[in-house]
C-alpha cells in the first residue's frame, strides 16, 4: 500500500501538470497548427530535450536515488553534501554542453533535419530556437536532482507538480509575447522557445523551499569528487552507451519524419503528447514510487519486501494503464478533434494525429513496465541490463522504420516506438526473472489475465455500441459525448474486473483515490 499511496500523490500532482501540458499543446496548435514552422520548433526543442533524458530522467535519476538513500541513512549532512556536490557538477557539465549547443547549432540542425537547409528562413529560425532553448537542459537537470532528493525523503506531491510551472510559463509566453515579437520584426514562434527556457528555470526554483525545509540548504561541498559521487558517475557510465544508441534512433526517426511530408513531425508530436498524458500520470508515478520503495527495501536487505514492492508496482501498472489504452485507441479521433482541431489545426491534421496516436497507445503497457524495470536494475547495481535492452530495441526500431516508412509513411515511426518498447520490456523482464529468482507466474499471473480480459471486453463494447456521430456536433455536445464515453469505459472496465473477481483491487484503488481527494 505504500507504493499505492506514493503513486497516488505523484499521480494527482502530475495530472494537473499534464492537463496544463495539453492546454499548452492546444494553444500551440491553435497559434501555429501542424506547419513547417511548428516542425522547426519541435526539432530545435528536441536537441536539449533529448539530453535531458540522460541528465534528468534517465541514467542519472536512476543512479542518484539509491545512492542518496544510502547517504541519508548515514546522516542528513552526508546526503546534503552529496546533493550539492552533484548540483555543482551538473551545473558545470550541462552548462558546458549548453554553450556547445549554442556554438554548433547550425551543424546540429543540419544533422537532425537535413531537409530544412532547402528553406534558409526556416533553417535560421530553427537554429535561433535551438540557441534560445539551450539553457533549458541545465535548468531541468537541476530540477530533476531536487525531485530525486525530495522523493527519496518521501516528498512526492510538490516535486511532481513542478513541471506544471513549465507549462504555465510556456502558455503565458505564447499568449503575451507573440504579438510583441511580431511588432518588433521577429517571428512569434520564438515565444515558444523563450517559454520553454523560462519554464525549465521555474521548474527548479519552485522546489527550493522544500529543499530548505528538509535541511538540504545550499552549501559549497567539502569534497566534489567523493566516493559516492564516483559511484553515481560509474553507474551512469554504461547509460552513456544506451544514450548514444538512443541518439542514433532519434536521428533516424527525425530524418525520416522530416522527409515524409510537411507537418509529420508535428503530427507525431501532438499524438505523442496525448500518449504521454497517461504515461506521466500513471507510469512515471508508479515507476518513481517503486524506485524509492524497492531501493529502500533492497538497501536494508529486505528481499521479500523488495519483491513485494516490485510485484505491487507491476500489477498496479497494468491495472491503471489498460483503460487508458482503450480510451486512447478507441476514441483517438474524438480526442484529437476536441483538443486540437481549431485555428490552424485542420481535419487532415486530426486524422493523421489520431492514426499515430493509436499506434503509440498500443505501447502503453510496455512503456509502463519499462518505467518500473529500469530503476529496479539501477537499484540492483545492474545498470548494464537497461543499456543492453535499449541497444537491442533501438536497433530493431531503426531497421523497422528504415524498411517500412518509405512504404507506409510517417505512422510507422509511432508503431516502431511501440514495438521497440515491447522488445525492451520483454528483454528486461527475462533478465529480472533470473536475477530475482521470480517465477513466470510473477509476470503472467491470473490477475494480469483478468485485467487484459476486462480491457478487451471494454474495447469491443466501445467500438460496437458507444460510437456516435461526433465531428458535426457543437463543441459543448462533443465535450458531453466524450466525457460520457470515457466514464463508460471506466464503468465497464471496473464492472468486468468485479465480475472476474478483482473486487479487492478495485475497492482499494477507489478508496485510496477518494481519501486523497478528501484530504485535498
Amino acid at each position: 500500500m505504500s507504493v499505492l499511496r506514493s503513486t497516488i500523490k505523484m499521480a494527482i500532482a502530475t495530472f494537473f501538470s499534464r492537463i496544463l501540458g495539453l492546454v499548452r499543446e492546444q494553444v500551440m496548435a491553435a497559434y501555429f497548427g501542424a506547419s513547417g514552422i511548428t516542425d522547426a520548433f519541435l526539432v530545435a526543442y528536441r536537441i536539449p530535450n533529448l539530453l535531458r533524458d540522460l541528465f534528468a530522467e534517465g541514467a542519472f535519476s536512476s543512479a542518484f536515488v539509491p545512492t542518496f538513500l544510502e547517504a541519508n541513512q548515514e546522516s542528513r549532512e552526508a546526503s546534503r553534501q552529496l546533493m550539492w556536490a552533484l548540483f555543482w557538477l551538473l551545473f558545470f557539465i550541462t552548462g558546458t554542453i549548453c554553450i556547445g549547443i549554442m556554438v554548433f547549432a547550425p551543424e546540429l540542425i543540419t544533422i537532425f533535419a537535413p531537409t530544412f537547409s532547402a528553406d534558409p528562413a526556416k533553417f535560421q529560425i530553427t537554429v535561433n530556437l535551438t540557441r534560445i532553448m539551450a539553457p533549458f537542459l541545465t535548468c531541468v537537470s537541476l530540477a530533476a536532482l531536487f525531485m530525486g532528493a525530495l522523493n527519496s525523503l518521501k516528498v512526492f506531491f510538490i516535486p511532481s507538480l513542478a513541471p506544471a510551472f513549465y507549462n504555465i510559463m510556456s502558455i503565458l509566453c505564447m499568449v503575451t509575447l507573440g504579438g510583441v515579437l511580431r511588432a518588433r520584426g521577429y517571428h512569434p514562434i520564438y515565444s515558444l522557445g523563450i517559454g520553454a527556457m523560462l519554464g525549465g528555470f521555474m521548474q527548479a526554483v519552485v522546489q527550493l523551499p522544500l529543499i530548505y525545509k528538509k535541511g538540504l540548504r545550499p552549501l559549497w561541498p567539502k569534497v566534489f569528487w567523493s566516493p559516492r559521487s564516483k559511484k553515481i558517475v560509474k553507474l551512469i557510465g554504461p547509460g552513456l552507451i544506451g544514450f548514444a544508441a538512443a541518439q542514433v534512433n532519434l536521428l533516424v526517426t527525425t530524418m525520416l519524419a522530416t522527409g515524409t511530408m510537411v507537418g509529420a513531425v508535428s503530427w507525431l508530436n501532438y499524438s505523442f503528447r496525448l500518449f504521454q498524458l497517461p504515461v506521466g500520470i500513471l507510469s512515471v508515478s508508479i515507476g518513481n514510487s517503486n524506485l524509492v520503495h524497492f531501493s529502500e527495501a533492497w538497501k536494508k536487505r529486505d528481499t521479500k519486501g523488495a519483491k513485494a514492492s516490485l510485484q505491487s508496482s507491476y500489477y498496479l501498472s497494468f491495472l491503471t494503464v489498460m483503460p487508458a489504452l482503450v480510451i486512447l485507441y478507441c476514441l483517438s479521433e474524438e480526442i484529437v478533434n476536441l483538443i486540437f482541431e481549431r485555428g490552424r489545426f485542420d481535419r487532415t491534421s486530426t486524422l493523421n494525429t489520431a492514426y499515430a496516436l493509436r499506434m503509440y497507445a498500443l505501447g502503453l503497457p510496455f512503456y509502463g513496465l519499462y518505467k518500473i524495470m529500469v530503476p529496479t536494475f539501477y537499484a540492483l547495481d545492474r545498470q548494464k541490463i537497461p543499456v543492453l535492452g535499449s541497444i537491442y530495441s533501438i536497433g530493431f526500431n531503426v531497421v523497422f522504420c528504415l524498411l517500412l516508412t518509405p512504404v507506409f509513411g510517417f505512422q510507422v515511426l509511432a508503431l516502431g516506438t511501440t514495438l521497440s518498447m515491447l522488445v525492451n520490456s520483454a528483454f528486461q523482464g527475462w533478465i529480472l526473472r533470473k536475477d530475482l529468482q521470480l517465477s513466470w507466474g510473477f509476470f503472467f499471473s491470473t490477475r494480469i489475465f483478468k485485467v487484459l480480459a476486462a480491457s478487451v471486453a471494454t474495447a469491443l463494447i466501445v467500438e460496437t455500441l458507444l460510437k456516435v456521430e461526433f465531428f458535426s456536433q457543437p463543441f459543448l455536445n462533443k465535450c458531453l459525448y466524450l466525457a460520457v464515453q470515457i466514464c463508460a469505459v471506466g464503468f465497464l472496465y471496473a464492472s468486468f474486473l468485479l465480475l472476474l473477481g478483482e473486487r479487492a483491487a478495485v475497492n482499494a484503488l477507489l478508496e485510496k483515490v477518494t481519501k486523497k481527494f478528501k484530504r485535498k
